[in-house]
């Protein structure tokens, strides 16, 4: 028994000075915020509570603009317009004997493919181009006609249009059937599009949809796309529509179940949600009391009133052990390029300890006496 006492008291005198140094996976709160206090910390440290919560959630966007932008819906005409690059079918009918245009066996003539050139014209046999350009194809049918009744009094005229690329636009990614699709009228909208190219890819992360429209790009999540009518935009000649996933992520650290970028699900995550997401914290290692977000904010957003970010980093800190922590954690949006660490708990090293300990009181109890 002697040597058992011995033993024990050894391991003590080793391991205890050395519990702080024992291997972990993760940082002690202590290790991070450690300096905090000096005025050369170069960062600040705000505890998320109830009780500025509210005014957190007024604090500047960072990782990306925070909003998106989209253009509002304008109703137009039904009926499309013929742009440069259309082609037009024309038949004329004609039943008089000795007709100019039509054979007397046939009474019609057809002309097919007639390409709208760069100056908006197409060429009509002994009528030279007529402009039909910026026209509606009733339009430029009656034009055509009325422009033949000086020569071919009774011709009718049938037209056509199937449409050019100023008349078409391009459905580029996410969806099951992207390409070139044709716009029936100038009504044609967005989801139309979407739907006729076969829908979003089911396994889209949290899709965004973008517009190219005259040199600009526009954006907003596919989710707004459906819930909201107003966003459901005619398209126009030319449009680019691309479905994209979402790109924006978030850092997971330390005592959690995933150590990884971590990107966005959906359009808003909470600090709480986003536990969830990396597989919550380690049962053993994690410190209720310890899960800190790390952000850095632009040097501009920097305020000294107290109304926003004092520091350019800034650490947030929530007690996840009380009702009050916890409601925080809840309403703590996460912003992109976050990192949320899980620090270790200073009970591990001490469970490390007391496990080998546990280990020699099991070795010293088998042993055979002396």
């Amino acid at each position: 028994m002697t040597h058992f006492f011995k033993l024990t008291a050894l391991i003590l005198a080793l391991a205890l000075p050395t519990a702080c140094t024992t291997p972990r996976g993760a940082a002690l709160t202590s290790e991070i915020l450690k300096g905090q206090e000096q005025p050369d910390a170069g960062f600040a440290v705000v505890p998320v509570t109830r009780a500025n919560i509210a005014d957190l959630q007024k604090w500047p966007a960072t990782g990306w603009a925070g909003h998106y932008h989209w253009i509002s819906a304008n109703r137009g005409p039904e009926s499309p317009l013929i742009r440069t690059g259309d082609k037009i079918d024309l038949v004329i009918w004609d039943n008089q004997e000795n007709s100019l245009l039509a054979s007397q066996s046939d009474k019609s003539v057809d002309m097919k493919g007639l390409a709208v050139s760069n100056t908006g014209t197409i060429f009509v046999p002994y009528l030279d181009e007529v402009q039909v350009r910026g026209q509606t194809p009733a339009q430029a049918r009656q034009k055509i006609q009325d422009a033949l009744a000086p020569i071919v009094p009774q011709a009718q005229v049938q037209l056509s249009l199937s449409a050019g690329k100023q008349n078409s636009v391009d459905l580029v990614s996410g969806v099951e059937s992207p390409g070139t699709y044709p716009l029936p009228d100038r009504n044609y909208t967005i989801l139309s599009l979407i739907a006729q190219g076969g829908g979003i890819n089911k396994n889209m992360r949290n899709p965004l949809v973008r517009l190219q429209r005259g040199g600009r790009t526009y954006a907003l999540p596919a989710s707004d796309l459906f819930a909201t009518p107003s966003k459901n935009i005619p398209l126009r000649g030319n449009d680019k529509i691309i479905v994209v996933q979402d790109d924006r992520y978030f850092t997971a650290l330390g005592a959690t179940g995933k150590e990884e970028l971590v990107y966005f699900d959906k359009e808003n995550i909470t600090s709480l949600e986003s536990l969830s997401m990396i597989g919550g914290l380690s049962d053993y290692r994690a410190n209720l009391k310890g899960v800190l977000v790390l952000r850095e904010y632009p040097a501009r957003t920097i305020r000294t009133s107290g109304n926003g970010p004092r520091s350019e980093r800034m650490v947030f800190t929530f007690d996840l052990t009380s009702a009050d922590g916890l409601f925080a954690a809840r309403k703590f949006q996460i912003q992109p390029q976050d990192t949320v660490i899980a620090t270790e708990s200073p009970l591990s090293a001490t469970r490390s300890i007391l496990g080998l300990i546990g280990t020699v009181f099991g070795v010293v109890n088998a042993a055979p006496p002396l």
